[in-house]
């Protein structure tokens, strides 16, 4: 009989961001392994933004009310869906943090009901 493997997550997120340390409280107190990418010293890699942008959609991903948002006049500017995804990953904290995959499930932001659903994937 083999020892099944820890149950772990793989987190994106910014240290900073309120909504990422609760995502990291979350998984610690059940002893869920988090494999974290801190986005400020790493950017998100294209196609596993592109796996969030196919489940929710690019506007869903995005912190419309975020100061990020506004200081660089996005709610201005006719952007293309690409361009749109070029700024994300330059400026990370346009992004409702954190974003967490455990498996095939995914999760955005701050959301206590989606992070326990992951916990079934892991």
């Amino acid at each position: 009989m083999t020892k099944a493997a820890p149950p772990q997550v793989q987190m994106f997120g910014l240290k900073k961001s309120s909504a990422t340390r609760a995502a990291e409280r979350f998984y610690k107190e059940r002893r869920v392994k988090v494999i974290f990418v801190d986005l400020a010293s790493r950017p998100i890699a294209r196609g596993e933004l592109n796996r969030f942008v196919q489940r929710f959609g690019l506007t869903a991903l995005l912190d419309l009310e975020g100061k990020t948002y506004e200081r660089l006049g996005l709610a201005y500017l006719r952007i293309s869906e690409e361009g749109l995804i070029e700024r994300v990953i330059q400026h990370p904290e346009l992004l409702r943090l954190p974003l967490i995959r455990a498996g095939k499930v995914l999760t955005v932001g701050e959301d206590p009901a989606g992070w326990a659903t992951t916990l079934d994937q892991t």
